[in-house]
């Protein structure tokens, strides 16, 4: 028989819930849901997936494969996962022209991981608190071994569309993802069941056709991984679909219909880091180390560090720049980073054989 709380005839257990969700949107959360901690369904998935070598150089996620396929690893004795949204902006300001690169939206703000860290530490305390001296809980912000997206479909915060990230009916795609694991045992709710019907716009979208079939990413050709992740030189046959994108790739995401719901951010509209949303290219490639610190300190891009950015400069204005760019980028030849020289080598080949044809 479950306990009932007098005055509001609410069972207590849903009063928890009840109580978590209010915190956790008074803390600046769009969204927050609750889900068991047992193993997701998807498991074989990233087996396969990894067996495949998909996942290209982040070893980091081989190495985790054990506790991402179970949270009880992550934390032992969990029954809970809190799944929670941040909705973030960052549309505005941008010039796509052959001046200047685009960065994804996610990261023309403060760093996430570092924003949404002290609202995790509140609300996972709040959680404790109402737990009793028995309940332990940790947070991750795109930062623990589990399959959140997974996780998060299953809790109902949105669905895993056919570009493989998460879909929210109420926040389109652009959000972050954050949880909460806990001992302490919640109700789960409903999962979202996925709603991409027969749309392929994300699969049209993607500029390496990085989304092999519906459902299905292949990382080393992502746009996102090429630029962030990847930490040697990029393959020469992907460069050119590239563009002018400098750091991430949104075009998956902005494909979505689901968009039009999108909300306007809350918790991160203050953290938007001015000059980011289409920065120029000739400048950027003139920042030394020291600059470049400075320039991008604060943001999740000072972690791909000046070697990783600079070369994606490079790339960018290879693809979209013309003669003008030439002189910074044969100065470039000489940086003593060989990453960047490389491909200031290689911009400066994809520009001259377009000044040559115009020409002719």
């Amino acid at each position: 028989m479950c306990c009932i709380n007098s005055k509001s005839r609410v069972p207590a257990f849903l009063m928890v819930k009840e109580r978590i969700e209010q915190r956790a949107v008074e803390l600046g959360f769009d969204a927050c849901r609750f889900t068991s901690a047992l193993p997701p369904a998807s498991a074989p998935h990233l087996e396969r997936w990894l067996a495949e070598g998909q996942h290209g150089e982040m070893g980091y996620l081989a190495r985790n494969a054990g506790k991402r396929v179970d949270p009880n690893l992550v934390l032992n004795g969990a029954r809970s996962v809190v799944s929670l949204a941040c909705a973030y902006s960052g549309g505005d300001g941008v010039r796509d022209d052959n001046q200047h690169g685009l960065i994804a939206r996610y990261a023309r703000h403060a760093d996430y991981h570092d924003t949404l860290a002290e609202p995790l530490k509140q609300l996972t305390a709040f959680i404790n608190e109402l737990g009793g001296s028995d309940t332990r809980s940790l947070w991750y912000v795109d930062t623990g071994p589990l399959l959140e997206r997974d996780l998060a479909q299953r809790a109902g915060l949105g669905f895993v569309g056919k570009h493989t990230n998460l879909i929210s009916r109420q926040l389109g795609n652009w959000f972050f993802l954050a949880e909460i694991i806990t001992t302490l045992e919640l109700v789960p709710d409903a999962p979202e069941k996925n709603r991409c019907g027969s749309c392929t716009r994300c699969i049209t979208a993607c500029p390496t056709q990085a989304i092999t079939a519906p459902f299905q990413l292949d990382a080393r050709r992502c746009i996102s991984y090429l630029t962030i992740e990847l930490k040697g030189s990029i393959p020469v046959e992907l460069r050119p679909a590239i563009g002018n994108r400098i750091y991430g790739c949104d075009d998956c995401l902005a494909a979505c219909p689901w968009n039009k719901f999108a909300k306007d951010a809350r918790l991160m509209k203050p953290h938007v880091r001015a000059g980011l949303a289409s920065p120029d290219l000739l400048e950027l490639l003139s920042l030394d180390d020291a600059a470049f610190k400075q320039r991008f300190a604060g943001t999740p891009m000072l972690r791909t560090k000046r070697r990783g950015v600079l070369r994606n400069v490079c790339v960018a204005l290879g693809n979209v720049s013309d003669a003008s760019a030439l002189p910074s980028l044969q100065r470039a030849t000489s940086d003593a980073e060989p990453l960047i020289a490389e491909h200031a080598r290689w911009a400066i080949g994809q520009i001259e054989s377009r000044e040559a044809a115009a020409g002719e």
